[in-house]
């Protein structure tokens, strides 16, 4: 069930009117939109439900044992195992779903290296939808439970619900319990100026999807990408460029529509993306990035390896670590590693840089934009592309002169103005939404409808998967 069909839409209506009728019943509201999310997921793989409770389960229990063990211990206590074994559990969960055919795959390549040959246990393992996001909220749970940066839960019901509420459930953001818990411990309010900016962002989310990323992935970036030496040079740097675009349309819709839906029903979630390809440097392009999973790799990995209290060599050493996990993050594959260690990489040179030349800038501003988003692209080419031969095969097709067949002037228009979003004023969504609060609502919702109805009719056939649903 995506975000943008009429069943989604059907499914949200239904939740939205039902969920403000219990307005002065939180636990009941809290409990539909609790069963509402299963059944949402359960679209997808209904066995899997069980996974997510289990998971909720486990992280509310682990987490109550630590705080029960703290107030009885002290501050003694945070040292102890428990913490270690929610983030193991966690871990546990995600490792054998994501990445247990990829490990067998590689110990049975490395074994027939030396002439070992065995026949190890491969099985055919269905990947959950949105498992990293929901492992990866459970293992902030305890942790920041642990760190005393959180109370724990007042009932089993708000972390099921927190690991589980459908707009985030399946690609992100990562909310944190801090973030989250205490919204579900109120009842919610639905403001004029929530509603509004809900809408906007739900609208400006189903442009980016399904007319901008839809119509690059279908028409341009997957034909380019599934045989690179069938096309010229030009067609490939569109095919690059187009994806760039595509990737940034694609998962910043799903997260404006999370937090627009969200908003709707009366929660806030943070904001996951901020023009990134604005960006000057590396390290500028992680804090305008999926905020919610870079500010998570910072927390929780980057600063326990040490961070930047330990000196210069070290701190390149925990950035570069911390990217080349990330790349693991979105997948089992050695081409999702090389991109890890190509972000990290660049993080380093640029720390030695500034350990160089200190606060003096480098070089202008735009040109570092230049420098990182085509630094960015070429990271995308081992991000999209299924095997390094296929990304060797983008790469070499480059020079290539012959015929341009898929750069059409749509789709250069739709490649330009991708980019051009990042131009725009920052927050111009917010300030659309401030001018409109105090608009009648039926002016309101006949510009919501008249939004919905233009993307409709000038969005391609079919809408595919958002590209973040994989990982």
């Amino acid at each position: 069930m995506l975000f943008p069909t009429l069943a989604f839409g059907v499914f949200f209506l239904f939740v939205y009117f039902t969920t403000w009728s219990l307005d002065r019943e939180n636990g009941r509201r809290k409990l539909f939109l609790l069963l509402a999310s299963w059944f949402f997921y359960a679209q997808w793989d209904w066995r899997f439900v069980g996974l997510l409770i289990l998971s909720a389960v486990l992280n509310w229990a682990i987490a109550a044992l630590i705080a029960r063990k703290m107030e009885r211990d002290g501050v003694e206590a945070k040292r102890g195992w428990l913490v270690g074994l929610g983030v193991a559990v966690n871990l546990l969960i995600l490792g054998f779903f994501k990445y247990y055919g990829f490990f067998v795959e590689q110990a049975g390549d490395l074994l027939a290296q030396f002439g070992w040959e065995r026949d190890l246990p491969l099985l055919e393992i269905v990947l959950p939808v949105g498992i990293s996001f929901f492992t990866f909220q459970g293992i902030s749970y305890v942790v920041d439970v642990h760190r005393g940066k959180t109370p724990p839960a007042k009932s089993l019901l708000d972390v099921m619900l927190l690991m589980s509420f459908f707009p985030h459930l399946v690609a992100g953001p990562i909310v944190r319990a801090s973030d989250l818990l205490p919204q579900f411990e109120r009842s919610p309010r639905l403001t004029r100026e929530m509603a509004t900016h809900g809408l906007l962002l739900i609208c400006w989310g189903l442009f980016k999807k399904t007319v901008i990323a839809s119509e690059l992935s279908v028409n341009l970036v997957d034909p380019v990408f599934f045989d690179p030496s069938a096309h010229s040079g030009i067609d490939i740097a569109a095919a690059v460029y187009g994806y760039a675009v595509q990737i940034y349309c694609d998962f910043s819709a799903y997260s404006d529509m999370a937090i627009g839906i969200a908003a709707l029903l009366g929660y806030s979630f943070p904001r996951n993306f901020d023009q990134p390809y604005r960006a000057s440097s590396m390290q500028d392009f992680w804090r305008r990035w999926h905020i919610s999973l870079s500010s998570w790799l910072r927390d929780y990995l980057y600063v326990p390896l040490g961070g930047g209290r330990k000196g210069l060599i070290r701190s390149c050493l925990n950035v570069f670590i911390t990217m080349l996990l990330g790349g693991l993050w979105h997948g089992a594959a050695w081409t999702f590693l090389a991109w890890g260690a190509l972000h990290g990489g660049v993080q380093v040179v640029e720390r030695l840089g500034r350990s160089v030349f200190g606060d003096r800038k480098m070089m202008p501003t735009a040109v570092g934009v230049l420098i990182t988003f085509h630094i960015v692209c070429l990271g995308w080419i081992l991000f999209r592309a299924e095997t390094f031969d296929l990304a060797m095969g983008m790469l070499a097709g480059l020079g290539r002169i012959g015929p341009v067949t898929m750069l059409t002037p749509l789709l250069l228009v739709l490649i330009m103005g991708g980019l051009a979003m990042h131009w725009l004023p920052p927050r111009a969504v917010e300030g659309v939404a401030e001018r409109l609060k105090a608009a009648p609502s039926i002016t309101l919702g006949v510009l919501v409808g008249i939004a919905i109805l233009l993307v409709e009719a000038v969005r391609p056939e079919g809408v595919a998967p958002f590209i973040y649903f994989q990982f």
